[in-house]
């Protein structure tokens, strides 16, 4: 025989060829699998398999509100995978999968044939399960001509060292675990929650097969961008199964008429539900898992510990309230830029717009390049092809920097905080129009000027100082110090001779008499009252602080609004539950905080909702009732500050307390007019829209059907007096030497003392 060969050249040299084709095989995979091109990971390591995963946020009834990830990864167990899923997989990307060791030989040889002796790039697939999950655990790096074989190779031992620790439905876990899909999505559980928007165990047969037909070419056959491609890969999927004998023919057909329909769900941090919610719970997270450790040791990390955070929010009250804010922004946006028309604050002021430039990234970054203020500001009026927000939708329009920055600051911004009293727990938290363009929250970072929305503090240290809710005060204007004269918007100001009742001026947000009683009560004994009643932020000591000069957040005016339905006791704000690691463990839990004393008396309490309820029912909120036909049990307030700046409104149902802001981020542009920036114009109508739409679902029955407690009737009774009076002759005579003396008490009539002129003209006491 050796003597045929040798006289046969060819014969030979082909031996010979073959023989080295072996040898070099033989080396290069004794390379690979002694670490020349790169440490293969030991068994041992193996059975020890960590991959990034997503953490989850989840809403008060388990809903996935967002993740927090570096791969959009959410691993679930073998159990929860649908059969016709994994006979999808199956028949399309391993039809002996049951039956090899992790190796498909023949697929081996023929990569290596053609790859190496025939330089054919081409060369891949028959990867099996195991091959792929090897390359999605460990990737595969760039080694020149060499790098597909080296690649291939490395993944082959993996495989067969993967295939001998693990069953074949453990290496199905990990496979669809770690597989990528279409968006940067990794694993089935996510791609089915962003993709149809239901878990895994819950794929229909065309889902399943939409899914998998993605893995041949995650971008090609991407339904959300290519539906017709993903359509017909789909269909080759179901026609696999039917091939290898897991559907029928006829149900492959049928299962091919059925239209590709997605329910596609985001969770692109900027995106999605609840986005400035996200963030703050992103921060807050972040903080508290620096103080744990885990098992080794070592800290939780929020992008690959796939850890479980807890929240209180309402899912369906947070789709609600954003929708209230874009559709009341959308149109008061409209008759803000209107109010002004060509001439916006936004375009004339040019310090406001200069400020705004050079607060930019773009102007900073040119600063620094050494470039000069004309240079800087020429580079910014370069026009160019600008994709823009708009209440409309996204517009690409031909403009430069400075347009762009134009355009941005006429806009306003929102925020809205919905609480429950009983125990402060966040069920709708809405910072801002878009959190994509408008990173600011105005929930979490805002502070602002509450004007009116601070008077009920006012009143509340009056009447817990004794004040009697029908003692009269005369809506006369008064000069205090500093040359400061408080005015009122409406017409109540017209007859300086009338006096009303307590009740009537808080309903009516009147200034002069808020200021009166703020006065009486003593600045000291309103600031304590407000600390009792959760508000930390600092209160400036002037006759000015009745009408709202203190600039505070939205979750400390809802923590002290909730005092009014909770017993006297305000809730701290709280949105966070638990947190949990990936199998369910608690790592850290969180409790309401409600203060511990009573801020105020049952009495006080009582009267003062009864006073809110005259705000909406007769006062400056009363276009809840004949605008937006509410018939809810309503408490509330308006505000609004200087100059038309802010516009605020707190609305109190028994079981929740909402809070929204409205104004300019630069709090230098406000309102043109107080018609459009009232509180009652520019706040209260994102509250009355969320309002409506709760009352159109029956599951928010608990909250719209509830109803405060009627008023006992000892206090109904201390109640019982005219809204107003006006002055006698010789009241008005007398009372202008007084006012002059003590201007803070000038015009008290208190309806249960019997006055000196009262009893002068015989009239009768009105209790």
């Amino acid at each position: 025989m050796l003597k045929k060969i040798s006289k046969n050249p060819i014969l030979k040299w082909s031996l010979l060829v073959i023989a080295a084709g072996v040898a070099l095989f033989f080396l290069l995979f004794g390379s690979i699998y002694f670490g020349v091109w790169g440490k293969i990971p030991s068994s041992k390591e193996l059975t020890e398999l960590t991959q990034n995963k997503a953490t989850q946020v989840l809403a008060s009834n388990g809903k996935l509100i967002g993740k927090f990830y570096i791969f959009d990864r959410q691993p679930i167990d073998f159990e929860q995978f649908p059969p016709h899923l994994i006979e999808a997989l199956i028949a399309t990307e391993d039809t002996r999968f049951y039956e090899h060791d992790g190796i498909d030989n023949r697929s081996l040889l023929r990569v290596f044939v053609k790859s190496i002796l025939l330089q054919d790039d081409s060369a891949g697939g028959g990867s099996t399960i195991s091959l792929q999950l090897a390359k999605n655990i460990y990737g595969r790096k760039d080694f020149g001509p060499l790098g597909i074989v080296v690649n291939k190779l490395q993944e082959a031992i993996i495989a067969k060292r993967l295939e001998d620790i693990y069953s074949k439905n453990e290496i199905l876990e990990l496979y669809f675990n770690t597989v990528p899909f279409s968006d940067n999505t990794y694993g089935i559980e996510s791609a089915s929650l962003k993709f149809f928007n239901k878990k895994t165990s819950a794929l229909s047969l065309t889902e399943a097969a939409v899914l998998v037909g993605m893995l041949k070419a995650s971008h090609y056959y991407n339904p959300r961008i290519f539906p017709e491609r993903s359509r017909l890969r789909r269909d080759v999927v179901l026609m696999q199964m039917a091939k290898y004998g897991y559907l029928e023919m006829e149900e492959a057909e049928a299962a091919k008429l059925e239209p590709l329909i997605l329910d596609y769900k985001s969770f692109s941090h900027d995106k999605g539900i609840a986005p400035y919610f996200r963030e703050q719970i992103r921060k807050d997270v972040s903080s508290i898992l620096d103080t744990l450790k885990n098992s080794d040791g070592d800290t939780y990390n929020i992008y690959r510990d796939g850890l479980i955070v807890h929240t209180t929010l309402n899912y369906e009250m947070q789709k609600l309230a954003e929708e209230a804010v874009l559709e009341h922004m959308s149109q008061l946006q409209k008759e803000h830029e209107n109010s002004y028309g060509k001439y916006g604050p936004w375009d004339t002021n040019k310090k406001i717009l200069n400020d705004a430039i050079k607060r930019t990234p773009r102007y900073q970054k040119l600063l620094k390049k050494g470039l000069g203020e004309k240079e800087i500001m020429l580079s910014m009026e370069e026009k160019r092809p600008t994709e823009v927000f708009t209440y409309n939708g996204m517009e690409t329009r031909n403009i430069s920097t400075i347009d762009s920055i134009s355009h941005y600051l006429k806009f306003l911004n929102s925020g809205l905080l919905a609480v429950a009293p009983e125990d402060g727990s966040v069920q709708a938290w809405v910072g801002g129009v878009d959190f994509r363009f408008f990173k600011y929250d105005h929930v979490a970072q805002s502070k602002r000027q509450v004007g009116s929305t601070f008077k009920p503090f006012v009143y509340t240290a009056a009447l817990e100082n004794g004040m009697d809710p029908c003692a009269y005060f005369s809506v006369r204007e008064v000069t205090y110090d500093n040359d400061w004269t408080p005015s009122n918007s409406s017409s109540e100001g017209d007859d300086p001779h009338m006096n009303y009742n307590l009740k009537t001026a808080l309903s009516r947000s009147m200034n002069t008499i808020a200021v009166k009683v703020l006065m009486e009560t003593g600045i000291n004994n309103v600031v304590s009252q407000a600390r009792r009643m959760g508000i930390e932020s600092e209160l400036p000591p002037y006759p000015s602080l009745a009408l709202g000069t203190a600039s505070l957040g939205l979750t400390e005016m809802a923590g002290a609004y909730t005092s009014y339905v909770n017993n006297g006791f305000y809730t701290k704000p709280y949105y966070i539950t638990r947190i949990e690691d990936g199998e369910g463990n608690l790592l850290a839990s969180f409790e309401p905080q409600v203060s511990k004393a009573k801020a105020f008396s049952e009495d006080t309490r009582k009267i003062m909702l009864n006073m809110m309820e005259a705000t909406v029912n007769e006062g400056t909120a009363v276009r809840l009732r004949y605008k937006y036909g509410l018939r809810n049990d309503i408490a509330g307030k308006t505000g609004t500050t200087q100059n038309n700046k802010d516009g605020w409104f707190v609305g109190i149902t028994p079981n929740l307390v909402c809070v929204t802001w409205v104004g300019s981020d630069d709090h230098r542009i406000g309102f043109r007019n107080t018609s459009i920036g009232q509180g009652a114009n520019s706040a209260l109508p994102i509250f009355a829209k969320l309002l409506q739409k709760m009352n159109a679902d029956a599951s928010f029955a608990d909250v719209t059907n509830a109803r405060f407690a009627p008023l006992p009737s000892s206090l109904a009774e201390m109640m019982e007096c005219p809204p107003k009076e006006r002055d006698n002759f010789l009241e008005r005579l007398f009372s202008g030497k007084k006012e002059k003396d003590d201007r803070s008490k000038n015009d008290r009539r208190d309806k249960k003392k019997k006055g000196f002129f009262k009893r002068l003209f015989g009239k009768k006491d009105d209790n």
